[in-house]
């Protein structure tokens, strides 16, 4: 037997209808925030996110999954959502076209990470992206979007954790502070956090080693070094979500995993999910689309992850199987009758199901209770006989007999 990757999952039946519920919620969300699809490749040049990204990350250095081609050229899978989708706006010039564009997308990344709770070398994420505009309440609206999806979809227990990491001019004065401070426990430090003192310390205060949790909660705070632009943009975000009524922390030592962020960052968080309790996050990104080679302009956007936010979903039965009609077709006679039946009700926007061998009605009975189905539309001598079928309500359990030619005329107008 061949057996699944390591770090790879797969979604089985009863999991799939949760995630389907998500992603029709996050699309429903997302579409009322004025927000238009994007769906790009999950292959990329390598160069795209090294450049995107930042090559100072664990990303880049450890967990892409990174090959050469036949061609020579060296390529790798997604591991984020983000330098993708601005690859397409740069390529395709869709600022030109739209000066405050609002896109998201659907989909698996790739990260050869240690899996752990909630986890995986390929994970899917809901990615939402707004470029042109640098406004903190901007910055306010996607967090908002972000905590709306949370709430279509019914998750429990969740926090937006906010912080400001900084801009161009007062983020060096900052990298400075951890420096001094961090060099007095340089041999402390894991040696992931011993390079990152040189490369980029904040990540250090990103790291999971205990040790380095440990050192890193006396470290300096990056709001004690911001300069007057990125405090006021700060607090402009605060009182606008206080406005919008979306609850929040500010969390003074929380940083994003990568490089690009600016300005405002934030992470949707929830404490049964381990050490890790992120669900997803985001932050301003105002020198990335330059930096790709497009023009000077500012973005805000957010990965939330759809195996975590499932972990964090009670399950109530509401993601149990269901269809709208099960034919128990009970008689071999019947059965053409029975499948064309079926046809018609698909074919009506019913959902709709049968099994072709001709069991007895306690044993279909139990299948149309397997399936989760509303109601069974019976078929037997009897039924054939005076040219209608039995309709069951499993839940009332009070049937109704029907002539055949009108049933969906019936049907349909039962739901009027």
């Amino acid at each position: 037997m061949i057996k699944l990757i390591k770090g790879f999952h797969d979604i089985l039946p009863d999991e799939s209808i949760k995630w389907r519920h998500i992603i029709k919620s996050a699309k429903i969300v997302l579409d009322r925030f004025g927000f238009r699809e994007i769906i790009t490749p999950v292959m990329e040049k390598t160069e795209l996110f090294v450049r995107g990204i930042g090559q100072a990350t664990d990303i880049i250095e450890k967990e892409m999954y990174t090959f050469e081609d036949k061609g020579g050229e060296y390529l790798s899978l997604r591991p984020e959502a983000t330098a993708g989708v601005l690859r397409a706006v740069v390529e395709q010039s869709l600022l030109r076209r739209e000066p405050l564009l609002k896109l998201y997308t659907i989909g698996p990344m790739f990260r050869r990470e240690r899996p752990s709770k909630g986890r995986f070398r390929q994970f899917f994420q809901i990615n939402a992206e707004v470029l042109g505009d640098d406004s903190p309440y901007i910055d306010a609206e996607v967090i908002s979007a972000a905590y709306a999806i949370m709430t279509e979809v019914g998750a429990l227990g969740l926090m937006m954790e906010i912080n400001s990491v900084g801009c161009a001019e007062c983020r060096p004065v900052y990298r400075q502070h951890l420096r001094n401070y961090f060099s007095k426990y340089m041999d402390g430090l894991c040696s992931d956090c011993q390079r990152r003192y040189t490369t980029n310390p904040l990540r250090i205060l990103d790291c999971k080693v205990p040790d380095c949790v440990q050192i890193g909660k006396k470290a300096p705070l990056v709001t004690d070094s911001l300069d007057e632009s990125c405090k006021d943009h700060f607090n402009e975000v605060q009182e606008t979500l206080e406005l919008l009524n979306i609850p929040f922390n500010v969390e003074p030592r929380m940083v994003r995993g990568l490089e690009y962020y600016t300005r405002t960052a934030f992470e949707i968080v929830h404490d049964d999910l381990g050490k890790s309790k992120a669900v997803g996050g985001g932050g301003r990104y105002d020198r990335l689309l330059r930096e790709l080679g497009g023009p000077d302009q500012s973005g805000i956007g957010f990965g939330i992850g759809i195996e975590r936010l499932a972990m964090g979903l009670p399950d109530e039965g509401r993601y149990s199987r269901s269809i709208d009609y099960y034919i128990a077709c009970i008689t071999d006679s019947g059965r053409d009758l029975a499948i064309k039946l079926t046809n018609d009700l698909r074919t009506a926007g019913y959902s709709a199901d049968m099994r072709y061998t001709t069991t007895s009605l306690k044993s279909q009975m139990k299948t149309a209770d397997k399936l989760g189905a509303i109601k069974v539309i019976m078929i037997g001598e009897e039924e054939l006989a005076n040219c209608e079928v039995t309709i069951r309500d499993m839940e009332s359990k009070e049937q109704v007999s029907v002539p055949i030619d009108e049933l969906i005329n019936r049907l349909q107008g039962d739901e009027a």
